[in-house]
């Protein structure tokens, strides 16, 4: 998701909802208010316009003003991945193996014991 998406679905969600206005003018106009940009700005980043390029402190207006954080959600997301993919791959797999091996020791002992063991031929 690019920041300019971003930015546009925050302020049509959380800076101007629906309950804002019923025209979306109305919700632009609401916005650039809260967030004391101009109109045409507000306007040029509702419609995602790929013209303009939004400006870092701008993304942290909207940031601190919602709560929400552009890309910091998604990190802490794929790093918490990165943990479990880590853990399946390198700390559970000797236990894995033991278990197996424990188990096929368990069976051939068994085997052994009972007396099933292949016996010359007589």
């Amino acid at each position: 998701m690019s920041e300019l998406v971003f930015a546009s679905e925050i302020l049509k969600k959380y800076v101007a909802p629906r309950s804002a206005g019923g025209l979306i003018s109305e919700r632009i106009r609401y916005a650039s208010r809260r967030l004391g940009w101009t109109y045409s700005r507000t306007s040029d980043v509702w419609y995602q316009d790929e013209r303009i390029s939004l400006k870092p402190r701008e993304l942290r207006q909207i940031e601190e003003y919602t709560g929400i954080y552009y890309g910091r959600k998604e990190v802490r997301e794929i790093e918490s991945l990165i943990k479990i993919a880590d853990t399946l791959l390198m700390g559970e797999e000797e236990n894995f193996y033991r278990a197996f091996l424990d188990g096929l020791r368990a069976f051939l002992r068994t085997y052994h014991s009972t007396g099933t063991e292949k016996r010359g031929k007589r």
